[in-house]
């Protein structure tokens, strides 16, 4: 496979970076996961702002525009002969001495991983696990979607490899968080809920557009802080990021909820499919595809 790093189109097997890169280091670097349907990345705008208010959080001067952006994934598409595809796009600090540095990093190293992913229309239920390790606070004022991933990874062991399953921190005060790798919604007397970001959850760009979506429909949205019981009362659940979309949740312990039969669940799916196929255009790509527009474009 074909990656892009600082510029140059390499082979995967013979990528590198310095030893001395502070996001290996120190972990100062933070990346965006998002899928390309038919050669156009979905919700492009939202994933590039999040980026961008992530590397000046972390102290990092990045400045490829969009342009240049789209262009690097049109090219990598090209080399790959890709038209459905993951993209995980991961800016980290850069070289520096060993130590801890204030000063700003200004030669970041930017790499873009690529592989294919088919579209999958199918809707693939998971189960639900409550973890037993907590889900860790922000190390700053919020969380980033960052190199840090230790308490991600504890989790995952927590559960095993098995890819059917998803486990849900709770917070230290027994608050629902988020999925090892979503953000969890549950429907509860026909009103969405979902954890507040109070909770030291990653503000989930499918997360935002779900909201988005709700509330284009007239559906009752509560964002709030949720126990346990709250969860296990609850009809429907499902969880979501960009990569697997809106997943369907058939069961948490003993306790079995309406999965893809859920009706709230299969219709803000059903509409996501939609609205994935209606900004194709290059144009619309330079300042439609946002969730901003999803008001006006569902």
């Amino acid at each position: 496979m074909i990656i892009f790093v600082n510029g140059q189109y390499v082979n995967a097997k013979h990528a590198v970076i310095s030893p001395y890169d502070h996001g290996y280091l120190y972990g100062l670097g933070v990346f965006e996961t998002f899928r390309i349907y038919e050669g156009h990345p979905f919700l492009f705008n939202d994933h590039y702002n999040r980026l961008n208010r992530a590397v000046r959080e972390l102290n990092i001067s990045w400045s490829m525009s969009k342009e240049e952006v789209l262009a690097v994934l049109e090219e990598l598409l090209e080399r790959n002969d890709l038209r459905n595809a993951y993209v995980r796009f991961n800016v980290s600090a850069g070289v520096g001495e060993i130590g801890l540095q204030t000063e700003e990093y200004t030669s970041p190293t930017t790499i873009v991983f690529i592989k294919s992913l088919p579209v999958q229309d199918e809707v693939i239920e998971k189960t639900g696990v409550i973890l037993k390790q907590t889900r860790n606070t922000p190390e700053g004022m919020f969380r980033l979607k960052s190199h840090h991933y230790l308490n991600n990874i504890l989790g995952k062991r927590e559960i095993g490899a098995d890819p059917d399953q998803e486990g849900i921190f709770l917070t230290k005060e027994g608050h629902v968080a988020e999925g090892i790798v979503s953000n969890v919604f549950f429907v509860k007397d026909r009103r969405l809920c979902t954890p507040s970001l109070e909770t030291g959850i990653l503000n989930g760009i499918t997360r935002e557009f779900v909201l988005c979506m709700a509330e284009t429909y007239g559906i009752q949205s509560n964002v709030g802080l949720f126990t346990e019981d709250d969860l296990f009362t609850s009809e429907e659940v499902f969880v979501t990021n960009s990569i697997q979309e809106i997943v369907p949740i058939k069961q948490i312990g003993d306790v079995v909820y309406k999965g893809k039969q859920g009706e709230i669940t299969s219709f803000l799916a059903q509409e996501y499919k939609v609205y994935r196929k209606t900004l194709w255009k290059n144009d619309e790509l330079k300042g439609m595809n946002t969730l901003g527009s999803a008001k006006h474009q569902v």
